[in-house]
């Protein structure tokens, strides 16, 4: 399968921060999570696929190109949604917005951006420094989409949105990624939003991936075992990517679950993990309570 992203061995080094062979793949026509903490390493990837940052090892081909410094006809392809965009200083109307936009991209379609303001209940009129977050996380998607991107690269474009809005723009990616030409990289640290969406998980964390598969299989493989902390001996805790330890008893992320909640015995309790559950055991590993 064409990849819209292939990142192999790649490397970043900062004082005090070190992005360490990071390898991972988009399939076109897919939608990929990127998950990880706060400082993980989620936006200097981006910003390293982006090419405004330079790589010290490794290589980044997007839409089967070499990506680079100078790869402005890549960047032609990309659309970019992040949380928090100014838009200019927000003095502009959104009409102006995508005037100036526009100015930019070869392949800028004005009517398209008509259309997509339209689609989007957004007054083109309003002043940008008016407008709501999701309002705003609706304009970028709209400007996104009016230079004929291929690739949306979404850097946690869904934080601080309210519950109603963050439903309505699930709906909207729902809608781009019927164009099976169309690929989203999606990093936030809302992972409800992708078990809703996603095809692929990416977790990274302190600089390294930790996997990068089908989503599918991912909540196929883990499960979530509770019981008695008494019965959790060091063959069970082998068993456990993850344990957290309580006064009452313990829960743990297993790929072993059945193995695990037979040594256990009858007081097992066996639950499908969500990709929340599975991101923060495998960052926490074993605790005391969190």
């Amino acid at each position: 399968m064409e990849n819209a992203i292939k990142v192999t061995g790649l490397s970043k080094h900062y004082s005090g921060f070190e992005l360490s062979d990071v390898s991972f793949s988009l399939p076109r026509g897919t939608v990929m999570g990127f998950i990880g903490r706060n400082g993980a390493g989620k936006t200097t990837t981006i910003k390293l696929i982006m090419g405004l940052i330079h790589k010290n090892v490794g290589s980044i081909e997007v839409l089967g190109k070499e990506m680079g410094p100078d790869s402005a006809d890549i960047r032609e392809k990309i659309g970019f949604v992040y949380d928090e965009q100014a838009f200019y200083g927000g003095i502009m109307t959104v009409r102006d917005v995508g005037k100036m936009t526009g100015r930019f991209y070869k392949e800028w379609n004005n009517n398209e951006f008509s259309r997509l303001l339209k689609e989007f209940n957004l007054d083109p009129e309003h002043k940008t420094e008016a407008l709501s977050h999701g309002q705003r996380t609706k304009l970028s998607i709209a400007l996104a989409l009016s230079h004929n991107a291929e690739l949306l690269i979404m850097d946690e474009p869904s934080s601080g949105l309210d519950p109603v809005f963050r439903i309505e723009f699930i709906d909207i990616l729902y809608r781009i990624i019927q164009d099976e030409h169309r690929s989203i990289l999606f990093s936030t640290h809302i992972t409800t939003d992708l078990e809703k969406i996603a095809d692929y998980i990416t977790l990274i964390d302190n600089g390294r991936i930790v996997f990068s598969e089908a989503k599918d299989d991912i909540l196929d493989r883990y499960k979530i075992v509770k019981g008695p902390l008494n019965r959790l001996d060091q063959k069970g805790r082998e068993m456990c990517i993850g344990v957290r330890e309580m006064r009452t008893g313990f829960e743990a992320l297993s790929a072993s679950a059945d193995k695990l909640a037979a040594l256990i015995g009858a007081d097992a309790i066996t639950q499908r993990a969500t990709i929340e559950d599975i991101m923060v055991f495998t960052v926490k590993g074993e605790t005391n309570g969190w």
